[in-house]
């Protein structure tokens, strides 16, 4: 039989990419070594998915340099998690040593067969950030299966088979799925298990390969075997068992049971003498160990190839960063001198976080359900937004629709002309779009050429689609977050949905970009400046309330399942507002055409002010007053008609997917209180600006009397209104708490922390409110919500710093009645703002009989207690996930400002979110890229934490989004070369923009706001805000 050619392409390579993409255990930008001279060998290397590979090497090469090859000629990035393992001369099975020359290792490489699989398992596949690193680890479990290695009951044999078969022969069609299990074998004694097989897979309806990846693993990993390689020993009393490592720790077996377990925590050292492996232990008074357990194994060689798992396991699950060589001694030498080689977990995720990699397809050898697979890297840290792009069945790797954007560019909207051009029938068949010819270009790839020139680094093969539920002759857009375009940042789930929040929007389209020094000009008087951000504010003002009196009503209003009251408390509130500031901004757009001198008037003297109209209009408004008192009413009028009907909860739901649906629907129900407090803010700037004889001066601070009458009023409803929109905001984020909105319950902070346990740091998101604090990890499913691990009680808690106790910088441990968890911080900022505010809800729950009767909330209370919704400890290892995964969740929002956190890894208090209502802005501004000439004009709103952009302020919808949390706002430095006034610059690790306004108080307002966004406020503030106004 004829050899196969060295390095020929196979299945589990990804198809188009360079062979030297993406290499598993080097630094960043750095090439894999050079080959040393020497006689050059072939290396066979056997995948995953059976393929053999030869790979052309010198003898004198390491073992690390073997392995960079493999790993670069799969493009895998995530590549430490894998080995290459061999049978030595002894007839054992052994690792691979990264840091030895092959020469030494392989006595007969000509005749050696390396497998390559998996190394070390993770204790949760989320961690695992790449589609292609999930496959490969889906077909290490479908191995273990088949050889017996991973055992388990009947049930998750069957249910992890459904999986398998759904990724590769699709949905569920009888005959067919009957004669692939006649004529595959999955699991030993198959037969007697294929009707609950079958069973199974009729519920994987609609599941992709990549999905199907993720379902695989989430079953798998809760097993007591999953990961487990067995090596034979005997205790002193000659009683057989087999001792495993896992991340966790040293196991003992007896059979396949785990009768015991060592944690690294309570390992001091571990050892080998001869025949003997030995564990020491640290002293505890409270075990009934002795200090040292002593195992006997069958050879002086299998100690030591246990031992040096265990020493690899340790670190790569432990260590922040690979320890160090030890000096090499200059006489005598004592002990193995073997290290780990490679990074640890925690580089391994940073690195991949924090680089960008182009997606890049990879077949799937034994899928029928679709051509290409694509890599989903997670270029950013914040996120462990974690899997997938894959693509639905015939959907090609080069269709203009599935196209990739790095997570620093922006993302256009597409083409009117191109979409419907897409959608029509002669475009598609059976959902699969016609490729363009050799010489074609794509529609989109031409309306984006100018801007690639003008950005040389935002490269890109296309626009992504991100749903696999969804055929490329959807509807809705498959690359956008809520209806607008976005980047894929790390949202590894394995839906594809929205995988990340942190979107970088590029609106790509040429005769927006400005190369040359054309400027507007304006009147100069600060005064005019006040008065046009009114007048922008106002007309996205209009725009919020037009997504309520149209396209809501429009989408839900006529529905029957929306009840008349329902109908009567928003509809009938909204419409008069509406009506009314329609007029308002006609009168102001008239003012200010007549301030700028584009309209027939001369007299301008008459018409350089804004008082009077402001006046006129707010005494306008307080007939409405009766309207803006029933905003709170409208708030539970909604919530109480979802909780009553699934149908309209699922309209609410649909809407809040669409694109002029921008932020979250209850946001815009409480727009006309915030826009009151927008009056007041630009009437104080007005008469701090006028002198007291000044024309404006007196009307506007009569208007100033006025508005701030009713701000007074309406202000104790509304920090209630805020707080209960929070709690329903995050009720939707949540999962696992069916009743976090109880009367008297306020919300104070969200955001990350890294959790202490037996697992090492695991990323939780934290949410704090005045009774209990929740910590949840976030769910890889189509829904990207957060699941509750548990909750502690604030009553009894105390906390303190505890860096020093446990060496985790930034630590401190929360000690409550019946639990302590010892959490660790970002950053000591982060850990200052969480202690402050733990410390605060603390103090009111000692002073407080707990959450008090609260009318509001009352309405909405359920029946169950807070106690009774989630358990006390964190219980990870329980089989629910195996029953959701069998139904079909529904869609949710993954661009709130939850994902945002757990992305970026920061937090945010319900002072930032008040402080975020008040400073909201929206006008004309000026953007350019890091290595770009021209400077592009876009409407943009600032809101939510958010940037959002249009091409004029007439959109409906914005194109795209950028969440600010975690980004800098700072003035250019003159190294960067950008000679404009008024410019300010975002940046967050490598992303950098820069923004140019027109004056210097625009840009003075615009760098306030943002700020208001980056940079955590005082909590002084908002609690005088309160304490004025109890409520």
């Amino acid at each position: 039989m004829a050899e196969p050619e060295p390095m020929a392409s196979a299945a589990g390579q990804r198809l188009g990419a360079p062979e030297t993409l993406g290499i598993s255990t080097l630094d960043p930008g750095h090439r894999p070594p050079a080959m040393p001279p020497g006689r050059h060998v072939t290396i066979r290397v056997r995948m995953l998915d059976d393929t053999e590979e030869l790979f052309d090497i010198s003898q004198r090469a390491s073992g690390k340099v073997l392995f960079d090859l493999v790993c670069s000629h799969m493009n895998l990035i995530e590549g430490d998690y894998f080995g290459l393992e061999f049978q030595d001369h002894h007839k054992m099975m052994v690792w691979l040593d990264l840091i030895k020359p092959i020469i030494k290792q392989l006595r007969r490489p000509k005749h050696t067969t390396l497998r390559f699989v998996v190394k070390f398992f993770p204790p949760d596949h989320a961690q695992l950030l790449e589609e292609l690193t999930r496959y490969l680890f889906a077909l290490q479990i479908k191995q273990d299966l088949a050889c017996g290695r991973l055992t388990c009951n009947d049930s998750s044999a069957a249910l992890m088979v459904s999986h398998i078969i759904q990724s590769e022969i699709g949905d569920f069609e009888e005959s067919q799925c009957r004669s692939h299990l006649l004529n595959n074998n999955y699991i030993p004694d198959q037969m007697a298990l294929i009707d609950k097989i079958m069973e199974f897979h009729s519920k994987n309806i609609g599941q992709t390969p990549a999905e199907s990846d993720y379902q695989l693993l989430e079953v798998a990993r809760r097993l007591e075997m999953y990961g487990i390689r067995l090596h034979p020993a005997k205790d002193r009393e000659g009683t057989r068992l087999s001792l495993a490592v896992a991340h966790t720790g040293v196991l003992v077996f007896q059979g396949h049971t785990k009768i015991n377990g060592f944690n690294w925590s309570k390992v001091r050292k571990l050892s080998f003498k001869r025949k003997r492996f030995l564990i020491k232990l640290r002293p505890d008074v409270n075990s009934s160990y002795q200090d040292t357990l002593e195992f006997l194994m069958a050879s002086r060689d299998c100690c030591k190839v246990f031992w040096k798992i265990c020493v690899e396991y340790h670190a790569f699950f432990r260590l922040f960063e690979e320890p160090k060589p030890k000096p090499k001694p200059v006489l005598f030498t004592r002990g193995s001198s073997f290290r780990f080689s490679g990074r640890t977990q925690k580089q391994v995720i940073d690195y991949v976080r924090e680089s960008e990699f182009k997606k890049i397809p990879f077949e799937r050898k034994h899928s029928r359900v679709q051509h290409n697979s694509r890599l989903s890297p997670l270029p950013s840290p914040r996120h462990h937004e974690v899997p997938t792009e894959s693509c639905a069945p015939g959907d090609r790797v080069d269709s203009p629709s599935r196209r990739h954007w790095k997570e620093s560019v922006l993302v256009s909207a597409e083409d009117p002309l191109a979409a419907r051009k897409r959608a029509s029938p002669s475009s598609q068949r059976n959902g699969r779009e016609d490729r363009p010819g050799p010489g074609a270009r794509p529609v989109a790839e031409e309306a984006r050429g100018s801007a690639r020139q003008a950005h040389p680094e935002q490269l890109s093969t296309g626009v992504v689609s991100n749903s696999p539920h969804l055929s490329a002759s959807s509807g809705h857009s498959q690359g956008m977050v809520n209806g607008q375009k976005s980047l894929e940042l790390c949202s590894h789930s394995p839906d594809g949905r929205q995988p990340s929040p942190l979107t970088s929007p590029l609106l790509n389209d040429a005769s927006s970009i400005r190369t040359d020094d054309e400027d507007e000009r304006f009147p100069t008087d600060r005064a005019y400046f006040i008065a046009k951000e009114l007048l922008t504010t106002e007309r996205t003002y209009l725009k919020d309330l037009e997504v309520v009196t149209v396209s809501f009503q429009g989408a839900v209003g006529q529905d029957e399942a929306t009840p008349e009251t329902l109908k009567n408390t928003i509809f009938s509130n909204f419409e008069p507002l509406y009506k009314f500031h329609t007029g308002f901004l006609r009168e102001v757009e008239q003012r200010l055409a007549l301030w700028e001198g584009r309209s027939n008037a001369h007299i301008k003297g008459d018409y350089q002010r804004i008082g009077d109209v402001l006046l006129k209009n707010l005494q306008g408004l307080k007939p409405l007053t009766t309207n803006l008192h029933k905003q709170s009413e409208a708030l539970v009028e909604l919530e109480k008609a979802c909780r009553a009907s699934r149908r309209l909860e699922g309209l609410c739901r649909d809407f809040e997917l669409q694109k002029v649906c921008y932020i979250p629907l209850n946001v815009f129900i409480l727009r006309p209180l915030h826009r009151l407090m927008h009056y007041k803010q630009i009437l104080e700037r007005l008469c701090k600006h006028y002198p007291p004889t000044h024309v404006d001066f007196r009307d506007c601070r009569a208007a100033l009397a006025d508005v701030s009458e009713v701000v007074e009023q309406l202000q104790g409803s509304m920090i209630k209104m805020e707080n209960f929109q929070k709690l329903l905001e995050l009720k939707k984020d949540l999962i696992g708490v069916d009743n976090l909105v109880i009367p008297g319950r306020e919300f104070i902070r969200l955001g990350c922390l890294s959790k202490l346990s037996g697992k090492g740091l695991q990323q939780r998101m934290f949410f704090l409110f005045n009774d209990v604090i929740l910590y949840t990890s976030r769910g890889m499913t189509a829904t990207n919500q957060f699941k509750v691990h548990g909750q502690l009680p604030l009553h009894g808690m105390t906390i303190r710093e505890s860096e020093d106790e446990w060496g985790v910088p930034h630590a401190f441990t929360l000690v409550g009645q019946r639990q302590s968890v010892v959490v660790a911080a970002s950053s000591l900022s982060e850990m200052e703002k969480w202690m402050e505010d733990i410390k605060m809800a603390i103090d009111m729950a000692e002073t407080s009989n707990g959450p008090s009767s609260d009318l509001l909330a009352s309405n909405l209370t359920d029946n169950k207690c807070p106690e009774d919704s989630s358990v006390e400890a964190e219980s990870e290892d329980d089989m629910t996930a195996s029953h959701t995964s069998l139904e079909k969740p529904t869609p949710h929002r993954g661009n709130t400002t939850v994902h945002v956190c757990w992305h970026r890894n920061t937090s945010v208090s319900m002072v930032d979110f008040s402080i975020a209502v008040e400073n909201q802005l929206s006008g004309n501004l000026l953007r350019k890229f890091k290595n770009s000439n021209g400077w592009q004009k876009l409407w943009v709103v600032f809101t939510n934490f958010s940037l959002f952009f249009y091409k004029t302020h007439q959109d409906d919808y914005p194109l795209a989004s950028l969440p600010l949390l975690g980004y800098s706002v700072t003035i250019p430095s003159e190294s960067e070369n950008i000679h404009k006034d008024y410019v300010f610059k975002l940046h967050f690790k490598s992303h950098v923009y820069y923004f140019r306004s027109e004056s210097e108080y625009t840009f003075e307002r615009w760098m306030e706001v943002i700020r208001s966004a980056t940079v955590s406020s005082s909590r002084s503030r908002i609690l005088n805000r309160k304490e004025s106004h109890p409520h």
